[in-house]
């Protein structure tokens, strides 16, 4: 039975980055924390990501984009805005994020899910824009794992093939077993039973526990290595993720 109610996910936080460097983590380098989408038309009224309109462009302070079909059969309306202002003569940034719209169905699940990646995506950006300043993602890949990477206890499968124990935490220094059994050096910048995330010198390896919502464990991976390519990168971790989950 459908269940059509609005929704409304707002986030304010400060960072090390200028208001014009989180101006392009918005518009243009979206590929660096989320995943890449083609700019926004820079006007009121010309075409944003997935089909939206721009309600709002004010660079480097204000950009909302909305879109009223979304295409999906669990949300219609989708919205999402931006507030930048300066803090410090400019060198720093205050930001107000507030993601809206309509969920169709499964209401408390939706929202939950939402609620939850809003925090992992926006630690993301801000990870982003200070280890890895101005730099554009070369390699990006995202991907789902297996059917069997839908159990309750899935994410922490794929820590436990990472080398990671239950007792490893956030911002701890570790060397994970990554695709092909090479070693990786990794800082856990995010860990919280829902999410992970692992932090090299030149890629921020994020995995969604999306099986707490019915789904299964998926994977990005923003690579910012110049010799990075997304068609090796997405198959070299998803043959890994894949391989998890086939393990008896």
């Amino acid at each position: 039975m459908s269940e059509s109610r609005e929704f409304e996910i707002a986030r304010e936080f400060e960072v090390d980055a200028t208001p014009e460097q989180v101006w392009e983590a918005f518009t243009s380098a979206t590929g660096g924390w989320l995943w890449p989408t083609e700019p926004p038309e820079p006007r009121v009224g010309g075409a944003g990501p997935h089909g939206s309109e721009v309600l709002a462009w004010d660079p480097p302070h204000r950009y909302t984009n909305r879109v009223e079909d979304t295409g999906t059969a669990r949300q219609s309306a989708n919205q999402l805005d931006y507030t930048v202002e300066p803090r410090d003569d400019g060198q720093r940034a205050w930001v107000r994020y507030v993601h809206s719209g309509v969920f169709v169905e499964d209401w408390d699940n939706q929202y939950d899910g939402a609620n939850r990646h809003t925090d992992f995506y926006l630690h993301t950006l801000r990870q982003y824009l200070t280890r890895f300043p101005g730099r554009a993602v070369v390699g990006f890949a995202a991907f789902d794992g297996p059917a069997a990477a839908g159990g309750p206890d899935a994410l922490r499968v794929a820590e436990r093939a990472l080398g990671l124990t239950e007792d490893t935490a956030v911002g701890a220094g570790v060397r994970v077993t990554g695709p092909g059994g090479r070693a990786l050096d990794a800082v856990v910048d995010y860990r919280d039973g829902y999410f992970l995330g692992l932090r090299t010198d030149s890629a921020l390896i994020r995995f969604f526990g999306r099986n707490h919502w019915g789904h299964v464990v998926g994977m990005a991976v923003h690579d910012f290595a110049p010799d990075a390519d997304s068609q090796r990168v997405g198959a070299a971790w998803q043959g890994w993720l894949d391989g998890v989950y086939s393990r008896p």
